[in-house]
């Protein structure tokens, strides 16, 4: 997995990777990822942060503790849950289907006979893909912090400017370069998990040793256990 996750970010940071042909297929894999998932993962995610925040809004007031309600909203939702939400909802609806479209193309011998043609396939089918993964994870994680930053304000301060001045001072002192630092690795990685691990194949795939196996489930025990990893390295730099 990890050779595979390599040869990907080599191909991805080799400027013959990009020239006006492959440009094209990147962008359209970019496009077919992310914008389907946009309207869907935004509105899901906007309800789930007003319920979540109507919680700890409504907790913090009956304790006496509205000044931490803010504090809490950030580092839940937008430092935590938002980032692992956009990995998981992107691995579902595309990196896993694109996954298993690469493993029929190359149990059926495409590669072999696509390279024996001159054709790198990596290179222009599996490359675009991995791209494509990654762009849409970060983007919905991008956007979805940025809507649950206006409602939180919204449910704290109303539709008013007033509390422009204190909500950026506190959102800015959580946001210290540590954290951003960490948030930044966070969320590329698990865009990187996501993107690469459902494309590796399984160690005899396509040797009929692992016939009673079911490939997804194998893919989507590894993307998990790559994302948990992930998220407790991102706990343990957040607050230990």
């Amino acid at each position: 997995m990890i050779e595979f996750g390599a040869q990907i970010w080599v191909l991805a940071l080799s400027p013959s990777s990009y020239r006006p042909s492959q440009r094209r297929k990147m962008l359209h894999g970019i496009y077919a990822a992310t914008r389907p998932m946009l309207p869907s993962f935004t509105l899901f995610s906007a309800i789930v942060a007003l319920v979540i925040i109507r919680i700890v809004v409504a907790t913090a007031l009956s304790y006496g503790l509205s000044r931490y309600a803010l504090d809490v909203l950030v580092r839940t939702l937008v430092l935590e849950l938002i980032p692992l939400s956009a990995a998981l909802f992107a691995a579902l609806r595309y990196a896993m289907p694109a996954g298993e479209r690469v493993r029929r193309m190359r149990l059926a011998g495409e590669f072999e006979t696509r390279l024996s043609a001159g054709f790198d396939t990596t290179r222009d089918t599996v490359l675009p893909r991995a791209v494509a993964g990654v762009f849409s994870v970060i983007t919905l994680a991008a956007l979805s912090s940025a809507i649950t930053l206006v409602l939180a304000y919204v449910s704290l301060y109303g539709f008013s400017t007033w509390g422009i001045p204190g909500f950026t001072r506190t959102v800015g002192q959580i946001f210290n370069p540590v954290i951003v630092l960490i948030f930044g690795l966070k969320t590329l990685f698990l865009s990187l998990a996501v993107a690469v691990i459902p494309m590796v194949p399984t160690p005899a795939e396509g040797s009929g040793e692992v016939g009673w196996v079911n490939p997804d489930i194998t893919r989507l025990a590894r993307l998990l256990a790559a994302v948990l990893l992930i998220e407790m390295l991102s706990l343990v730099g957040n607050y230990y």
